[in-house]
This record gives C-alpha cells, sequence and structure tokens, in this order.
C-alpha cells in the first residue's frame, strides 16, 4: 500500500498548495510526473467548469498555453549534485537509513564528525584523473568529485583540472575543509535553535496557520469545480 500511497500523498502535498515549481533530488523525479498527470487530467476533465467559474491560470504545455487550475508543476534540479550516494558506497545513494553512520554526512554532525567521515569515505588506490571520462567505472571517486563541485559552487571539470593527478592523500584534506566550512555553520545553527523551544514551536504553529489557509482555499475550489458545493 505504501508504496502507491506515497506518490500519491506527495502529489496532494504540491497541489494543495498549486506549487509551479518544486526542489526535488534526481531520484524524486518519478513523483513529479504524477503529480504533473494528476493536475493535467483534473485540468482536461474540469476545462470548461475552471473557464466558468473564472478559476484557470494561463500555464504553458509544451509550446502551447493552456489554462487550468493546477499548475504543471516543473522540478528544480539544480547543481552538479542532483544525488549524492554513499561515503562507504558510490553505487548507493546517501541515506539516512543506511546502518552506517560512517555512510553520510548528518547535517548535525560537528565538525571533527565531517572531517572524520571524509577521511574514511571509501576510495581506491589511483590518483585522481584530468577528466570526467576518467571516473567512469570509479563511483567513489566520482562520488566524492561531485561533492565538493557542490559544496564549492563550481563544475565537476574546474575540480578535475585543479586535482587531477592527485592522489586521495591530497584530495581528501581538501573536501573534509571545504565540508566543515561550509557545513558545520548549519549544525551549530541547528543546535542553537533547537535549544529555544518556544521559538521552534512559534515557527511551527504560523506555518501551518498560513499553510492550512492556503490548502484551505485550494481545497474548497476544487469542491466547487467538481460540483460538491454550490458557487
Amino acid at each position: 500500500v505504501g508504496l502507491f500511497a506515497y506518490p500519491t500523498l506527495m502529489a496532494a502535498d504540491i497541489l494543495a498548495y498549486r506549487a509551479t515549481h518544486v526542489p526535488v533530488g534526481d531520484d524524486q523525479k518519478q513523483h513529479l510526473e504524477l503529480t504533473r498527470d494528476i493536475a493535467q487530467k483534473f485540468n482536461n476533465d474540469f476545462s470548461a467548469r475552471i473557464a466558468d467559474l473564472g478559476l484557470g491560470v494561463e500555464m504553458m504545455m509544451g509550446e502551447e498555453k493552456v489554462n487550468g487550475f493546477f499548475p504543471l508543476t516543473e522540478p528544480l534540479i539544480e547543481g552538479p549534485a542532483p544525488r549524492v550516494m554513499s561515503l562507504r558506497e558510490g553505487t548507493k545513494k546517501m541515506s539516512k537509513s543506511d546502518p552506517s553512520d560512517l555512510s553520510r554526512i548528518n547535517l548535525t554532525d560537528d565538525a571533527d564528525t565531517i572531517a572524520k567521515k571524509i577521511r574514511k569515505a571509501k576510495t581506491d588506490p589511483a590518483p585522481l584523473p584530468s577528466e570526467l571520462d576518467g571516473l567512469k567505472e570509479r563511483p567513489e571517486a566520482d562520488n566524492l568529485v561531485t561533492i565538493y563541485a557542490a559544496l564549492a559552487e563550481i563544475s565537476r571539470e574546474k575540480v578535475m583540472s585543479e586535482f587531477g593527478g592527485q592522489q586521495f592523500s591530497v584530495f581528501k584534506p581538501a573536501l573534509a575543509d571545504l565540508a566543515v566550512e561550509k557545513l558545520a555553520p548549519i549544525a551549530g545553527e541547528m543546535r542553537r535553535i533547537s535549544a529555544d523551544a518556544a521559538y521552534v514551536d512559534a515557527v511551527l504553529r504560523d506555518g501551518g496557520e498560513r499553510a492550512g489557509v492556503q490548502a484551505e482555499a485550494t481545497l474548497k475550489s476544487v469542491k466547487r469545480i467538481v460540483g460538491m458545493i454550490g458557487g
């Protein structure tokens, strides 16, 4: 049941707020396709009613401008690392459910823990290549290069030009320093915010109230469109 329910619930979360764009990882793109299919089906089935009620919004479907109630949500998949792989096995996605804590960098990890995990990340004995083609069949090396590129906000080609020919004994410390610089402040801020329970509760309450207003308006409009309520 979960296999079928999860993508549908995800679609409901998106459609409730009539989102036009959603930041997702590469592995979530297929779920967004379901959201678009549901939106398009609803728009097509109730196109006349949507027009009569004046509830349509203009959007692009391919090269054609159309009107519909639900936007056809677009994925935002940006940067060189749309999917980050495990530090222990470069063919598996980095996941909080992995039994090994060394397989991932948690946003709550402190600087020493981040550096330790980078140092212990699985690699191979060969030096880094100077060209991206040299990373083929080297998933762990490819993953670390991708992580560096994402954190430094540069291309993978730029990483190769900087570290090509270097051993991991040189690259890993550079990656560890960069990861600590970029990620450790996040953990510090999370600890600061978590220590203020009243603030967290207030933010959650305010966000919930604002989200509820939007979702309720969407639901009311949907009921009008399908004829469950008058209007």
